[in-house]
């Protein structure tokens, strides 16, 4: 009986050493960089890198990006599928998860392939058109993390009886999901947004092969050269992943409360505008 008790937190103390011994060890590394004493001077050479900040910054910008353009993508998608052809669910769950399954690598060279400079959409032609082509290929690979946080938030609330009563009160669809879906299922978009960010700023195969400045081919750049600031780019690099994860754990959180003590939110407009055309 007490094994039982006590072995459950066995195995949680032996994976918590298992993954945190390794961050220490390359936490305390990377303070070695001047002998006989524990400095940040890694971190103060990675910060005065000006290839650190072009390297991130570009990153950044994909990421937001990636972010907006998915959640364009995701939300009228998930939206009208639970609403129009629940049938199709499967197909399009299925089709999600395609990034899962084929490999980076397989998906860029299927651009480089299909949008190099003599075909008929030269998306490497021009340093633009390489960029869109990298925030494709970001949108594709957050695919299934977009569309399951998405899709999860809808089906957390009723949007059929939703769109129903806004468009009783005089509410268009785009007005609807603009209005009255999204303002419902922004904490499931938040949650896929960091998920996407996380994803974007290590992903290192796409941003290599088309040669694009991005912080993944930095990190493996520096790692290739260096001996401290590689320990400092994965400490730097861990922290924003774990940002990422405890802004979704926060953004969860919020999201369980309001579902749990709230009935979802309608645009106090739309009943402003039924009661004006209402009146004599």
């Amino acid at each position: 009986m007490t094994f039982r008790r006590i072995g459950p937190w066995i195995a949680v103390l032996i994976g918590a050493l298992y993954f945190l011994l390794p961050l220490v060890a390359t936490f305390q590394f990377s303070l070695s960089m001047l002998r006989g004493q524990w400095s940040f001077e890694a971190y103060r050479v990675v910060f005065a890198d000006p290839r650190f900040r072009e390297t991130f910054g570009f990153s950044v910008i994909a990421a937001l990006s990636t972010i907006a353009l998915g959640a364009l993508l995701v939300v009228p998608t998930a939206y009208w599928v639970r609403l129009k052809l629940p049938r199709l669910r499967p197909v399009v769950e299925f089709v999600t998860l395609l990034p899962l399954v084929i490999p980076p690598i397989v998906i860029v060279f299927g651009y480089l392939r299909l949008y190099n400079s003599s075909s008929f959409l030269p998306f490497t032609g021009s340093i633009w058109g390489t960029n869109i082509l990298l925030i494709f290929g970001y949108v594709v690979l957050s695919l299934p993390y977009m569309y399951r946080a998405v899709d999860t938030g809808m089906a957390a609330i009723d949007i059929r009886t939703l769109t129903e009563a806004a468009e009783s009160l005089g509410a268009r669809r785009g007005t609807v999901l603009w209005r009255v879906i999204l303002p419902n299922v922004r904490p499931a978009v938040l949650s896929g947004a960091f998920l996407t960010f996380a994803i974007v700023i290590g992903e290192f195969v796409i941003a290599s092969l088309l040669n694009r400045p991005a912080f993944g081919p930095y990190l493996q750049l520096v790692g290739a050269n260096r001996a401290y600031e590689p320990a400092a780019l994965a400490m730097i690099a861990f922290a924003v992943t774990w940002a990422s994860m405890a802004m979704l754990n926060v953004v969860g959180g919020r999201r369980q409360g309001g579902i749990a003590g709230a009935a979802p939110r309608a645009p106090r407009r739309l009943f402003r505008r039924r009661e004006r055309t209402e009146q004599p």
